[in-house]
């Protein structure tokens, strides 16, 4: 096979400068899942919700997220992406002045659900725009790897910013710095991005829009009430109805010439493969971060900014992990280099399983190879399953790719956490039902004993929390490295195919295989 790069055309100064503009909409979105962690004790105060409010203010713009990807990458496919991302990024800001000046709760949580919807246009539409502003495999792989280091770093830093925001200014100031910056993208964005679309996108599929919605929104939602609040018939429930609405959106995306998930993107034999393996990595990824936050602030009793500065540390090393394993897989079978990168995750993972109730940095540690090895998977099997997909299609397969993830991610922390919360609650069988629901009830009440008293229910709860991690930790290790296997076996050989008439697609009234700069 003709390797496509051997004909590609390098990206110069002009598309690396675009590649900048586009990590700007990455870093806020994925802040923006995290910022609300040091706020909510003010907006309570301000606002009073109650606490039914207080959960749609932090779940409804990742409900509104993760159920609008599929729809919103197909659309940008059709409308074209630069398009897509200046309508996301226009709706962001003005979301975020919403949310910032809030005056109620029912106010806050609408902004919420529209920043949600803001983020679904702007995630696919920077890594579809990467796809096609980026024909090297080489330089696609630097750029995707960036891209992922971008995103996961994002997520650690917006509790970080949201609490020195609020040591200088009210709690509003959390979502209005998203203001500036989405303006400085809507200026840049159409003088340095270019614009691509499908050429013969067909008709839109309306009746696919609340079929693809029914399908993610009910097991996100059942997923992420499972790992908070236990196994119950209601959240079995959502999970089944969102199975039975998946399984009707997918028998139509396989009858349909005009379908918003084109059987195309699973031609390539690195799609599917691609898919399967990044939402295993986000799965470990957010489990893991279910135990982390909770042993720095309940087990080490750090406040929440000491514990959000803290959990910054593993983010150094992501930093080089990503680039360096696209280098790495430049040279050597990335079936091979992605399943080292599993077998690095849980090396971490079982680091973390040695944790006792006071190994701060053996928990860093083993938190930084772990995030190391995910981010390593994560960058290449998405760089594989966009180049494997028509470049046509891009705003679909990113959102495939993350709806995957946003699948994985709520999966990890029910499942692993649930493991992990049925060791603590076996451990503490005879304790009292305050202190055997969860850690946090534990520290409430050895707070009000206080004394010898609190001391020994708080110790006794910590450890029990410690073995619940160990048990999840140990769980988690064992998934990765048969992750690892899947891996070598799935993906060896795959190159980085991709039709050469679709690469790059611009819009229609662009030169062949150029992208439109106005």
């Amino acid at each position: 096979m003709t390797n496509p790069s051997a004909t590609a055309r390098l990206a110069g100064r002009r598309e690396w400068t675009a590649f900048t503009v586009l990590l700007l909409p990455l870093l806020l979105v994925s802040m923006d899942a995290s910022v609300l962690y040091f706020a909510i004790p003010a907006i309570t105060e301000q606002l009073d919700p109650s606490a039914t409010q207080q959960l749609w203010i932090f779940d409804s713009y990742a409900f509104a997220l993760s159920g609008l990807l599929i729809t919103m990458g197909s659309l940008g496919d059709r409308i074209g992406r630069r398009k897509l991302l200046l309508i996301g990024a226009a709706a962001f800001g003005l979301a975020s002045i919403g949310a910032g000046y809030a005056t109620s709760a029912e106010m806050l949580i609408a902004a919420r659900v529209l920043l949600g919807i803001g983020g679904a246009t702007l995630m696919p539409s920077t890594l579809a725009l990467i796809r096609n502003l980026f024909q090297d495999d080489k330089q696609r792989g630097k750029a995707i790897a960036l891209w992922s280091g971008a995103m996961t770093g994002g997520i650690a830093l917006g509790s970080v910013l949201s609490g020195v925001m609020l040591n200088h200014f009210y709690w509003g100031s959390v979502f209005l710095i998203n203001v500036p910056a989405m303006l400085l993208l809507l200026v840049l964005a159409p003088v340095l991005v270019p614009e691509f679309k499908d050429p013969a996108p067909g008709r839109f599929d309306l009746l696919s829009v609340p079929l693809s919605m029914a399908a993610v929104l009910p097991v996100v939602y059942g997923l992420k009430e499972i790992a908070a609040e236990g196994v119950t018939p209601l959240y079995l429930a959502c999970l089944l109805v969102g199975l039975a609405f998946g399984y009707v959106f997918l028998r139509r995306q396989r009858t349909r010439e005009d379908a918003m998930v084109s059987r195309s993107l699973f031609q390539g034999r690195g799609f599917g493969a691609g898919v399967g393996l990044n939402t295993i990595a986000a799965f470990v990824m957010l489990g893991s971060a279910y135990f982390t936050t909770q042993y720095l602030q309940s087990v080490l009793g750090m406040g929440t900014l000491e514990a959000a500065l803290w959990s910054l540390a593993p983010s150094v090393v992501i930093g080089a992990a990503a680039p360096a394993s696209a280098a790495l897989a430049q040279k050597v079978d990335r079936a091979y280099v992605i399943a080292g990168g599993f077998v690095l995750a849980a090396a971490g993972f079982a680091l973390m399983a040695l944790v006792g109730t006071d190994s701060l940095w053996l928990l860093l540690t083993g938190a930084g190879v772990l995030a190391s090895g995910i981010v390593t998977v994560m960058s290449l099997v998405s760089d594989m399953a966009l180049a494997s997909a028509p470049a046509e299609k891009a705003g679909s397969a990113a959102s495939v790719l993350e709806t995957g993830q946003e699948f994985g991610g709520a999966l990890g922390m029910a499942v692993l956490g649930s493991l992990g919360t049925a060791v603590y609650r076996s451990d503490l069988a005879d304790a009292d039902p305050a202190v055997r629901e969860t850690l946090g009830g534990a520290v409430a009440v050895a707070h009000q004993l206080g004394g010898e008293a609190g001391a020994q229910v708080l110790a006794l709860a910590r450890e029990a929390f410690v073995h619940g991690m160990q048990y999840a930790a140990w769980g988690g290790t064992a998934l990765l490295l048969g992750a690892a296997l899947l891996a070598a076996a799935l993906m060896r050989g795959i190159g980085t195919p991709a039709p050469a008439a679709a690469e790059p697609a611009g819009v229609p009234s662009a030169p062949a295989n150029e992208p439109a700069y106005n």
